[in-house]
């Protein structure tokens, strides 16, 4: 159950890790395989893992959430492997945090899987609009937990701290006492963090209504994180999306245009990765963000065939896509990865909900043909017929639906051009008024 790392690492901060499943319920990953990521977010944090344990338990102790006799054996690990961070693969209450944190010790921190992630993505936000939206979530998930150990999140988006997210409270009027002024200080940041983001809504906004006059459909990738949408979004369009083989490499969306077999041409969007347990907090302060997906076209739900727990990947972002009311979108299932495949490849029981399924390999270039004809095929099921008379005197529409290539004949006559358009369902209504 437990192992321990002999060496010490001078640079990075030692961490233990627990593990709990209640034994009535039904994980979407196994306790050991969430314990397997939950190293790996570790990991990712600049976390060395000396020691982890679990346990599956009947009902949630109210003040601990785990037994006493569980509890003991933890504080008696920890001391033994010198760490200095404690990690629950579990969202921890806030009664969980303070009455753990009092077990703990002054010396020893406390994190839970969701803080873990927040701090992921604050060391791997690169814009504005990224660091906005981690800041918001931090400050979301910290306001019923203010207790003593927040220095996890002092770490500012983007490694710059400009912000000042995580410090500077004001200062105390008559009688209130510490955890008030904290407890207000940050309540007036979340105000104002909601209003900058309302900013970034209504400039995507603005964004997606440009891209809509031009007419091109929009593509966006979606996947559990490290699944390879950053490597395939290079590999289709020759970009330059840092790529690595970690958790959250990117969380900054990135939109490139891509040419056709056919020459005909569409937007492809790369999207924050997803996992499994993802903070309700991060999902909503990403609201802005992820209207890219719900707003798109057709979606291309990317997928690491060679780990062993793909399909509950699947299934993780299948939840995810619920949660933003996008699982009844469009979408095309792409097996990346399938080069390290050394059987047949698998059958998930979710397959059917896809329009195609096309096994791919983004690094090596393979079945990438493949997936761009079953991409068009899908658009075009999206596709409707119109017949139009545009008059002569607006002349400036005819060149617009001939740039867009919405054209598919035309005669003159007397009344203006007689066309016969094929076009997104979409823009139907942008040129209905000349329908005949």
């Amino acid at each position: 159950m437990k192992h321990f790392q002999v060496e010490n690492s001078a640079e990075a901060e030692r961490g233990y890790l627990v593990g709990i499943a209640l034994k009535q319920g039904r994980p979407l990953l196994s306790i050991d395989d969430s314990l397997a990521e939950l190293a790996l977010l570790a990991e990712t944090a600049g976390i060395d893992v000396v020691g982890k344990t679990r346990q599956h338990i009947r009902q949630i102790n109210p003040k601990t959430l785990i037994g006493s006799g569980k509890l003991r054996e933890i504080l008696d690990d920890v001391a033994l492997c010198e760490a200095a961070v404690v990690i629950f693969d579990e969202e921890l209450s806030p009664r969980h945090q303070r009455e753990l944190e009092k077990q703990l010790g002054e010396s020893v921190r406390l994190l839970d899987r969701s803080a873990l992630i927040l701090d992921i993505f604050a060391q791997h936000a690169r814009t504005s609009e990224g660091a906005l939206q981690v800041e918001l979530a931090q400050y979301e998930y910290r306001l019923p937990r203010l207790t003593r150990q927040w220095t996890h999140l002092a770490r500012q988006a983007g490694g710059g701290g400009a912000r000042g997210g995580s410090g500077g409270v004001g200062l105390r009027g008559p009688g209130e006492t510490q955890l008030e002024a904290d407890r207000r200080e940050i309540t007036r940041k979340i105000t104002k963090l909601k209003s900058d983001l309302e900013h970034v809504r209504a400039h995507r906004h603005l964004h997606r209504q440009r891209r809509q006059n031009s007419g091109l459909p929009l593509v966006a990738l979606v996947g559990y994180t490290n699944a390879g949408k950053s490597t395939l979004i290079n590999a289709l369009t020759d970009a330059d999306v840092y790529a690595a083989d970690q958790l959250f490499a990117t969380l900054d969306p990135t939109t490139r245009r891509l040419k056709l077999p056919d020459r005909r041409e569409l937007l492809i969007s790369d999207t924050v990765g997803f996992i499994q347990k993802l903070p309700t907090t991060l999902i909503a302060a990403f609201h802005a963000t992820l209207e890219e997906v719900t707003e798109a076209d057709l979606l291309l739900h990317v997928v690491d065939v060679s780990h062993p727990n793909a399909a509950q990947h699947i299934e993780a972002v299948e939840d995810t896509l619920a949660e933003i009311d996008a699982s009844g979108m469009p979408r095309i299932l792409a097996l990346n990865k399938a080069d390290r495949l050394t059987g047949p490849l698998p059958s998930f029981a979710l397959v059917d909900m896809y329009q195609d399924t096309v096994a791919i390999s983004a690094s090596e270039g393979q079945g990438l043909g493949e997936l761009m004809s079953s991409m068009r095929a899908a658009l075009d099921m999206q596709m409707t017929s119109l017949e139009v008379v545009i008059p002569y005197q607006t002349g400036q529409v005819y060149s617009d639906l001939y740039d867009k290539g919405y054209i598919q004949s035309e005669q003159a006559d007397d009344a203006g051009w007689r066309l016969t358009l094929r076009l997104p369902e979409s823009h139907r209504g942008s040129y209905s008024r000349f329908a005949v």
